[in-house]
């Protein structure tokens, strides 16, 4: 019995099984650690952790700014993902417990969104098989970016509303508006709050907005009473906040898509 015990641990490491136990505390990490294949690993995540749909079944230790420390040491984790939005005293705390905390920064480009899912790669033991997925996502980016056609139209995209808040250079999003073809009002600004009088200074020919606890018609609403093209050519596009605000790599490109398609019909 206890050659067969040996044997199929021996196996196990062979075949790189890991026995991590993860907490993810944000929706990239999640959806990376399905797109690896290593969901087995994962043995909790917050309630915004909605892809895919199987991770909507996991344990849930609280949102991504309030955390259920409790929750999370009953679990016993073997190592906790975090993100730039997890609070730095909640950070401290699990580390004073005794836990293994890795923190991501917000990617601030589609690279460093590839290198962070390569990172967690690493940390499930599926570092060969991350390379291989965004080798395979760059690829299908760069043969996207070749059919762009259009004209490259003044795009806004709107993250939150009160206060109005966008994207500017220091984020991957900037680069999903660029390799769409089309070119961000704000790039520049030197933060994310953005002002209605800039907005229609600027006059954009597309509104991307994501809905950030806002309904659809409080976004229509909000844009209608504004004097720009985007609105006077109906070109305000409400889109799935996850997809534009959190994707994985892969999902990234399913955003690239759609956003493609929305500005060649806002030429």
């Amino acid at each position: 019995m206890k050659k067969i015990l040996l044997f199929l641990i021996a196996l196990g490491l062979a075949m790189g099984v890991s026995a991590k136990k993860i907490v993810s505390l944000g929706p990239f990490i999640t959806e990376s650690i399905y797109d690896l294949g290593a969901e087995e690993q994962l043995i909790a995540n917050t309630i915004y952790c909605n892809r895919p749909d199987q991770a909507k079944d996991k344990d849930k230790i609280g949102t991504m700014l309030a955390i259920n420390i409790e929750k999370i040491v009953s679990l016993s984790p073997s190592v906790i993902i975090a993100t730039s939005l997890t609070p730095n005293t909640t950070i401290t705390r699990l580390k004073n417990l005794g836990f293994s905390v890795v923190q991501l920064p917000e990617a601030k480009s589609f690279n460093e969104l590839c290198q962070q899912f390569i990172q967690v790669g690493g940390i499930v033991g599926k570092k060969r098989e991350a390379v291989r997925i965004i080798e395979k996502v760059q690829k299908q980016v760069g043969q996207l970016k070749k059919q762009i056609t259009n004209k490259s139209p003044l795009v806004f995209v709107q993250i939150g509303i009160r206060p109005l808040f966008t994207v500017n250079q220091d984020s991957f999003i900037n680069d999903l508006v660029e390799f769409a073809g089309g070119k961000n009002i704000a790039k520049h600004s030197g933060s994310g709050i953005y002002s209605k009088e800039e907005v229609i200074r600027c006059n954009p020919n597309i509104v991307i907005a994501a809905i950030m606890g806002f309904s659809a018609d409080d976004i229509s609403q909000y844009w209608q009473r504004c004097s720009i093209d985007a609105v006077e050519k109906k070109q305000i596009y409400i889109l799935d906040s996850d997809l534009i605000c959190s994707p994985s790599p892969i999902t990234f490109v399913t955003a690239l898509e759609k956003l493609i398609g929305i500005l060649k019909n806002g030429q």
